[in-house]
Formats: structure tokens, C-alpha cells, sequence
């Protein structure tokens, strides 16, 4: 393990970013980090340590995409838009996901038999009940992840590569997509700490530092120095934000923060307590890249966290439809009675910004 990361994912230093409340008593609490650089990889602002490495998770998808375009793998095989949002996605496994991966798939002459991620039921609770209504058992194609194993196989497919092993992290595909990471974070492969992803596929470890500049490059391609990959990056961005319920799916933080958006900013959760987003310039603000994780892995808090800075950032309002069901979702008893909040922290709320 690189002496230079350090692998605890909290530090004391990482302050209260949510609380959630119950008769107005604070009855929980989420500590973590975040991180916002700009586009020249300066940190304009941070609470918590943000130098600690972390598993960036799902989070970071559209960097591991990256090597689907600059290969040219997405235009050989005409990769639509949709299946651009798909390999960034961790989808809902909805019939609109199954079926826009399965004829992705046997479009490049594979099919989800080849895929590494394995199955598992889908997030959405009515896909799930029809599976189960039909008789039918989850395929890997249910698979959240099953769009990014679909770019990682077109890659294959377009370069010659072998399609057997190629999600393990010695594959020439994920050190294509492990030297994409290296080049947005500004941190070498080498300083990474190379773990096991829930799909199989390899997962990271760096600086939430290094996460929120890749995001900058993000939101702000032009400043890039390679203009295959600021193309690639410009690219990604119109196909997430064009076709954010690809991205994840009825209800989720991702699809529905994004259509609130209105292509003002790229999002994405990741397991354990992760989001990121790429917001480009715009009203006096800066391109930003933001990067968040809660000490304990609390979706509840990261989609808190995340919803509060796109409010004060300015790119949606507290009041645009979606964005209160994650910045100040209630509390409720089993009958449907409001009990409580999840809400921002002091720490958050005061957070300084640039805006």
C-alpha cells in the first residue's frame, strides 16, 4: 500500500454535515467530507479532511467511460446517447435498462452471459415485483452496473481485446480506464489503492481531493490539455444530463437532481456514502467539481449534502420539483405521519461558496 494514502475513509477532523431530527430533537448524525475544486484544480472550498483516501464507488463512472469514446469503440459501434448515460449509470434495472443493455450488447455480438458483474434483484421496487410475478429470477443484466460492463466489452470488442477476465484490474481495458482516472485526478496509478468494486470490476482508492478536480475537468472540458479527451468529457456530460433517467431511474437522486437541473450539472451517487458532481460555469459562478462522502456510507446524507450545494450554487432552487424529496426529506411513521427531517448541518449551512 502506497505509505503516501491513508486508508481510514473519516477523520476526526471531519465535521456534522447532516442531522436528522424527531420531534425536534437531533436523534442522528452523519459526519464526512467534501470537496470543491475549479477548473485550474484549486480547492475553493472543503470541510473535513479531504486527503483521506476513499472508494469513490460508482461515483466515478464517467471517468471509467472514458476510454469507451477515446478508443473510438463508441463510434465504430454507433453507441447512442442512451448507452453513453448507461455506462456511467447504476440503473434502477427498470425494463427500459434491461432492454436498452441486452441490445446493446448483441449489437457488439455479446450477450449478458459475458458479463462480470453478476445479478442481483432490481432497486426498483415494481421491476422487482414483476420479476417475481412472472416466475423469472434477476439477470446480469439487472445488474446496476451492467451498462459499464457493456462499454468495458464494446472496448474489447473494438481493439481485439480478450473478452474472458476483462474485469479483472491487469486487463489492457481497466488500465485504459485506471490511466483515465489517473489523468482527471492529477494522481498517479501507482499512488491508488486497487480494491474489488461490488461488480466485480477493479475500485480505487485516493484523495477526495483528487475526485473533485477530475469533476472540474469535468464541468469545464476546454481547459483539459488533451482535446481527444476534453471531446470524450464534453460528450459524457451532454449524454448524462440529456438522458439522466438512463443514469439511474424513477425516483433516484441522480435522475431526478439532473432533470431539476436542466443540464446545469452532471451527477452521480456512489455505494457507501459517495456523490460527485461536474457544474460548469455559469451566473458568476466558476466550473466546479464537488466531491462528498459520509463517514458512515449514508445515501440519506450524501443526497442531503449534495442538494444543499446545488441550492446554494444556485443551479436549482430549494422549491424546484424533486429537489426537497433530498435536501429536506421527512421523516415518516409507517402510516404516512410526518415525524421528523433530515436536514444540512451548521457546518454545511455555513459553508462559505463560490458563488
Amino acid at each position: 500500500m502506497p505509505e503516501s494514502l491513508k486508508i481510514p475513509v473519516s477523520s476526526p477532523a471531519d465535521p456534522v454535515l447532516v442531522e436528522v431530527t424527531r420531534a425536534g430533537l437531533v436523534e442522528s448524525r452523519h459526519s464526512g467530507a467534501l470537496c470543491i475544486a475549479d477548473s485550474r484544480g484549486e480547492i475553493v472550498a472543503a470541510l473535513g479532511d479531504v486527503e483521506v483516501a476513499v472508494f469513490p464507488r460508482s461515483s466515478y463512472k464517467m471517468l471509467q467511460a472514458l476510454p469507451l469514446i477515446e478508443t473510438g469503440a463508441a463510434d465504430a459501434f454507433g453507441v447512442t446517447d442512451r448507452e453513453l448515460a448507461l455506462a456511467c449509470a447504476s440503473h434502477n434495472g427498470e425494463p427500459g435498462h434491461v432492454e436498452a443493455v441486452r441490445g446493446w450488447l448483441a449489437r457488439i455480438g455479446c450477450s449478458e452471459d459475458d458479463l462480470a458483474c453478476g445479478a442481483h434483484r432490481p432497486y426498483h421496487e415494481g421491476s422487482t415485483d414483476d420479476l417475481v410475478r412472472q416466475g423469472h429470477a434477476p439477470r446480469r443484466a439487472h445488474n446496476n452496473c451492467s451498462g459499464k460492463h457493456a462499454g468495458f466489452l464494446t472496448v474489447c470488442r473494438h481493439l481485439g481485446l480478450p473478452i474472458a477476465g476483462y474485469a479483472r484490474p491487469d486487463h489492457p481495458v481497466q488500465r485504459m480506464a485506471c490511466d483515465a482516472i489517473a489523468g482527471m485526478t492529477g494522481i498517479a496509478a501507482d499512488a491508488m489503492v486497487n480494491g474489488i468494486d461490488g461488480c466485480s470490476a477493479p475500485a480505487l482508492a485516493f484523495p477526495l481531493s483528487g475526485l473533485a478536480r477530475a469533476f472540474a475537468g469535468i464541468a469545464a472540458p476546454e481547459t483539459l490539455a488533451d482535446g481527444t479527451r476534453a471531446a470524450a468529457v464534453l460528450r459524457l456530460y451532454r449524454a448524462v444530463t440529456g438522458e439522466p433517467w438512463f443514469v439511474a431511474g424513477t425516483g433516484r437522486s441522480c435522475t431526478v437532481l439532473m432533470q431539476a437541473a436542466e443540464g446545469r450539472a452532471a451527477l452521480k451517487t456512489g455505494a457507501e456514502g459517495v456523490f460527485t458532481a461536474a457544474i460548469p460555469a455559469g451566473d458568476g459562478r466558476p466550473a466546479l467539481g464537488v466531491a462528498v462522502k459520509i463517514a458512515d456510507g449514508a445515501t440519506r446524507a450524501s443526497e442531503c449534502v449534495i442538494s444543499e450545494l446545488l441550492v446554494r450554487l444556485g443551479v436549482v432552487t430549494a422549491d424546484t420539483e424533486g429537489v426537497a424529496d433530498f435536501r429536506t426529506p421527512a421523516i415518516r411513521s409507517r402510516a404516512g405521519e410526518e415525524a421528523g427531517a433530515i436536514r444540512a448541518a451548521e457546518a454545511l449551512s455555513h459553508l462559505a461558496l463560490p458563488v
